[in-house]
């Protein structure tokens, strides 16, 4: 079975692709995520998974490259830590609300695709990115991913 693909959307002034790429094999967890749609997505990935890392809420949101999802999804324990901004009340030792997964680098794209060439392709149009434009976690079909990495090779 083929690994499936998401999109994973960060603020490249907080986490870039960059900083990916700086954490080595170690990875990063996927964190922060506080919708309850995201969260399923979220819950839904597994090891060796694909996920686009896109930069937002910069001057040309784009596509930036390639994580590879190292660890499925576990309890975001920042819920519970009151000092945490992704603090959540409602969470409980035993009841955690909300996950998050651990992702590698795999490969930083040579020209980042942006959200303007994505909504360009027609076959692209129907991408949660654009019909779902705040969902930070989102799928990517097979399909949408092959027309990406044909854009960007």
């Amino acid at each position: 079975m083929s690994p499936s693909i998401w999109l994973l959307k960060t603020e490249p002034n907080e986490f870039s692709i960059d900083d990916l790429k700086a954490r080595g094999k170690a990875g990063e967890p996927w964190d922060g995520i506080r919708n309850y749609q995201a969260r399923n997505f979220l819950r839904e990935m597994q090891k060796g998974d694909l996920a686009f890392i896109y930069h937002s809420a910069c001057d040309v949101p784009a596509i930036a490259g390639l994580a590879v999802v190292q660890k499925s999804a576990y309890p975001d324990a920042a819920a519970l830590d009151s000092s945490s901004k992704y603090y959540d009340e409602k969470s409980t030792p035993d009841n955690i609300r909300w996950s998050r997964v651990d992702v590698t680098f795999k490969t930083k794209f040579k020209q980042p695709l942006s959200l303007k060439q994505i909504k360009s392709e027609p076959v692209l149009a129907d991408m949660k990115l654009v019909k779902s434009s705040r969902l930070s976690v989102s799928p990517v079909t097979q399909q949408e991913y092959e027309v990406i990495m044909a854009l960007v090779n």
